[in-house]
């Protein structure tokens, strides 16, 4: 059997790096882009101890979506503990791991996967380094709870040798021109050129909040990125962790590959992705646009791109006039709203 899935004509290097346009099906350790059809423990007992530098993924949520089977929150975290057993093996001594969750819902009641998995990796000797919140502006509306508008990402690092660029994942700073105040530094700049640290809020309210959150909106169906996976995360979360926790030519993985979003993550800064997917469909899928993706054809949402904002003009934006009472005096959120 053949070990490469398919080729792809490359027209340009992607963000300048050249990228060898063979999708593997297997691994090996010549490989740039390897995509596994099958169960992710047998592909992840195929790769040697300590290869991977970095880990990304979003495991399944166990909430009942179409490519899953509900069972029981208890049965969900014992058949999730020996891929994590296999991820610690492959994982560099001075690799990481960004396990991005939501929560899961049984009942009605909510259960924050992360506060679950935590001990887990803890269990396997990992250090947690920042539990990352990122948010998003819009989902499912709840009637009986608050609408959830927010997941996490736990960073586990596996020793206390581990990686971290910041430099390629600053932000704009908010006051880029205050200076020191005193010292020897007195009327000089105090931030740095290239920006500040982007925080381990990723998002959300930035008029309710002035803290310095990072905007990325989830993948719905007017994202760029959107394709039929439902429960797919952007690029531009990946390429956050890929930045600042990798190097060129370091193995990426994600053993739950879904369409392939970790994978372009990595190629797209010249690294090495690899993942696994059962479904053969989701497979089919992360082919297509990491092909795309080579020859430059792929929508994405670029990096640091702000999120849309209404202005208020636009008719959505605005309270419908069969909501208003007569003669009712016009509120603060009126006025925003163009009202």
């Amino acid at each position: 059997m053949s070990s490469t899935l398919s080729l792809f004509a490359m027209s340009a290097p992607i963000n300048g790096i050249a990228v060898p346009h063979a999708i593997g099906r297997s691994f090996r350790p010549d490989a740039r882009i390897v995509l596994y059809t099958g169960d992710v423990l047998a592909y992840l007992r195929t790769i040697p101890d300590e290869t991977v530098r970095l880990i990304v993924s979003s495991p399944p949520y166990n909430l009942g979506k179409e490519y899953e089977s509900r069972v029981s929150i208890g049965a969900y975290l014992r058949s999730q503990l020996p891929v994590l057993e296999e991820l610690n093996r492959v994982l560099r001594s001075d690799g990481s791991i960004c396990w991005q969750v939501g929560n899961f819902v049984e009942a009605g009641e909510v259960f924050p996967l992360d506060i679950y998995y935590y001990p887990m990796f803890k269990e396997l000797g990992l250090q947690l380094r920042n539990r990352v919140v990122w948010g998003f502006g819009h989902g499912l509306h709840a009637s009986r709870r608050f609408s959830g508008r927010y997941e996490t990402l736990l960073w586990f690092s596996k020793t206390d040798n581990y990686l971290f660029n910041l430099d390629p994942v600053r932000v704009p700073a908010k006051y880029p021109g205050k200076r020191h105040y005193k010292g020897p530094k007195v009327g000089q700049p105090s931030g740095n050129p290239l920006g500040k640290n982007p925080s381990d809020v990723w998002e959300v309210m930035r008029e309710e909040w002035e803290c310095g959150y990072w905007d990325i909106p989830n993948v719905k169906s007017n994202h760029p990125e959107k394709t039929e996976h439902p429960c797919q995360f952007p690029v531009e979360l990946v390429e956050r962790c890929v930045l600042s926790m990798t190097e060129a030519d370091d193995w990426v993985l994600d053993p739950y590959a879904g369409v392939g979003t970790t994978i372009i993550a990595a190629i797209r800064h010249g690294r090495r992705g690899m993942g696994s997917e059962q479904d053969a469909q989701y497979v089919a899928l992360a082919e297509e646009r990491i092909g795309q993706a080579i020859n430059g054809t792929l929508r994405i949402r670029k990096l640091g791109t702000p999120v849309h904002e209404p202005t208020g003009r636009e008719k959505v934006s605005q309270v419908p006039e069969t909501w208003k009472k007569p003669n009712e005096k016009l509120t603060l959120f009126d006025t925003e709203n163009g009202v």
